[in-house]
């Protein structure tokens, strides 16, 4: 029988502001202030030590967003008839963009942009496994690097963050926090990467699994994966099931984000699973 995704309940849900470590489009230099002779202060966190793990919207809403990785690999392929299928039907959908596939596919990212159903994310730029990112540096210059990319090709700036594997601790998305990307996870894996399953398969599991405020991954990147031929099956059922298909920024609407909920729970990794 399928498993579903071990995905932990733990949600830390804090709304923030942009902070001196988001990347914006540079701007007309400034002239240089004078250095004040006084010692400088490093200001504490004003809020809590925790950021957002967000897996799900509203649970009260018949709502769903379809999301769709542009992973950063060796081949960086793009498969042209997820979006022709997405296009076709109207359907709204959040793409995560991967800075180093970007670089690889720019005119595919310029002819996405064009479409004002399209949501742009941050899918980092070289598609590592972030936990194990030890150097927070590094781990920011991955999101940075990739808001850079994206913004000089689409003219769009990513507001959430896909974690490469679905694999996240409350340090990175803390860290995307600081770089103003709520990080975005996922509540129903589609089991896309695994080549032996088929479309039909697919489209049941994800159609049957589907709840209100779900969030569902899948792929835009590989033309092995059954993807395309199960999308137009799986966009027909949600909506015979009375969903509405909206994009995260849609879904995520219907939250009242708290300004600060700290825990005192360990830090522990989010991880979910491609296992259908």
């Amino acid at each position: 029988m399928a498993r579903r995704s071990p995905v932990h309940p733990f949600l830390a849900l804090v709304a923030f502001a942009t902070s001196a470590c988001a990347w914006v489009p540079s701007t007309e230099p400034e002239p240089p202030l004078q250095q004040e002779k006084q010692a400088s202060v490093v200001e504490e966190p004003t809020a809590s030590v925790t950021a957002p793990i967000v897996t799900n919207g509203s649970r009260n809403r018949m709502r769903i967003a379809l999301t769709f990785d542009a992973c950063s690999t060796h081949k960086n392929e793009y498969d042209e008839r997820v979006i022709r299928t997405l296009v076709e039907t109207g359907t709204p959908a959040t793409l995560f963009i991967g800075g180093g596939w970007a670089l690889a596919n720019p005119g595919r990212v310029q002819e996405l942009a064009q479409y004002p159903d399209f949501e742009f994310g941050n899918h980092t730029f070289s598609h590592p496994h972030m936990p194990k990112v030890k150097d927070d540096r590094k781990v920011l210059e991955e999101l940075q690097r990739t808001q850079r990319v994206v913004y000089d090709l689409s003219g769009r700036i990513p507001k959430y963050f896909r974690p490469p594997f679905g694999e996240v601790d409350l340090r990175v998305a803390w860290i995307a926090s600081q770089a103003a990307l709520t990080t975005i996870n996922y509540d129903l894996p589609s089991g896309d990467p695994d080549t032996s399953i088929s479309p039909k398969r697919l489209v049941d599991w994800v159609v049957r699994q589907a709840s209100p405020g779900g969030i569902v991954v899948m792929h835009m990147n590989h033309k092995r994966f059954a993807t395309a031929q199960a999308l137009p099956d799986v966009i027909k059922g949600l909506r015979k099931r009375g969903f509405e298909l909206v994009t995260v920024g849609t879904l995520l609407e219907d939250n009242t984000w708290p300004t600060c909920m700290p825990s005192e729970e360990p830090e522990r990794p989010v991880v979910a699973n491609f296992i259908p």
